[in-house]
């Protein structure tokens, strides 16, 4: 069963010459690192990644800078943790799906350590309709694909439910069954959408510091308290938790924009944030 692209052509490019073309626009872009990543260079071992997830040619320069980290320090595994946005399937969903499809390829499910997953948790299921039309898992693998290839497996947890007891125990199972893998944690979200520039820098700057704190709970009362419209608090909240299980050390910003920034001024804009968990 292949899960097939459902915005290829809308969030990124349709074919494999100009989706690659677009991907190496967002890292020579001036809002992103600069220059091509180096695989193979030496790094600090990244445990876990926040990365945007809208259209390339807003957020793809943000998440760009998590990616060429990432390029220093390759993973066999990787677990993508994304909000629901369609509302539908179950309130933490697995992707039962053999191979996820870009125009670059066929990303491989790790079936195994997917099944691992939903039964230790107890709030999660194997359930398909919770991808079928998900954007924020989908628009991660390119970037992975442009890096490694085929040479990493994929583990795509949708997340509706994104309380406390929800990132604590995802966070907990999978921070559990991740040890002595070789493996990041990559959570996908936006921060405020569609608010006036300063305001949304102001209210996102609250919620970076958390996560540089790698203070999951203090991130899930910030969010709470200030309002903040960011979709994807509960996949971060769970990968902080995860990666601290994990003997994370160092959370740090490695790139914030807005939309504004990216694509020229607009009455309101919607943040992102590239930021790395090392150990």
């Amino acid at each position: 069963m292949i899960r097939l692209p459902a915005v290829a052509g809308a969030f990124y490019e349709g074919k494999r010459d100009s989706l690659l073309s677009r991907i190496e626009w967002c890292y020579t872009h001036p809002h992103g690192p600069g220059s091509l990543p180096s695989p193979g260079k030496k790094g600090k071992r990244v445990l876990g990644l926040v990365s945007p997830h809208a259209g390339y040619m807003y957020s793809g320069p943000v998440a760009a800078h998590g990616y060429s980290l990432l390029a220093l320090s390759p993973s066999e595994t990787v677990v993508v943790l994304g909000p629901n946005h369609t509302g539908m399937g179950s309130g933490v969903s697995l992707s039962p799906h053999r191979a996820w499809r870009t125009p670059l390829g066929e990303v491989e499910v790790d079936g195994e350590l997917s099944r691992s997953i939903a039964e230790e948790c107890q709030l999660a299921d194997l359930d398909e309709a919770a991808h079928l039309y998900e954007h924020s898992i989908e628009v991660q693998l390119p970037f992975l694909q442009h890096l490694f290839g085929s040479r990493f497996r994929l583990v795509a947890i949708c997340m509706m439910l994104q309380d406390e007891r929800t990132s604590e125990e995802v966070g907990r199972v999978l921070g559990e069954v991740l040890k002595g893998r070789k493996a990041v944690i990559i959570a996908s979200t936006d921060f405020t959408h569609y608010e006036p520039q300063e305001r949304a820098r102001k209210k996102d700057e609250r919620a970076l510091r958390r996560i540089e704190s790698l203070d999951w709970k203090g991130l899930l009362r910030t969010v709470e308290e200030e309002d903040l419209t960011m979709c994807g608090y509960g996949p971060v909240a769970a990968m902080l938790r995860a990666c601290l299980e994990l003997g994370a050390r160092e959370g740090k910003l490695l790139k914030y924009a807005t939309s504004g920034d990216i694509a020229g001024p607009m009455p309101e804009v919607v943040g992102y944030g590239s930021l790395a968990v090392t150990g």
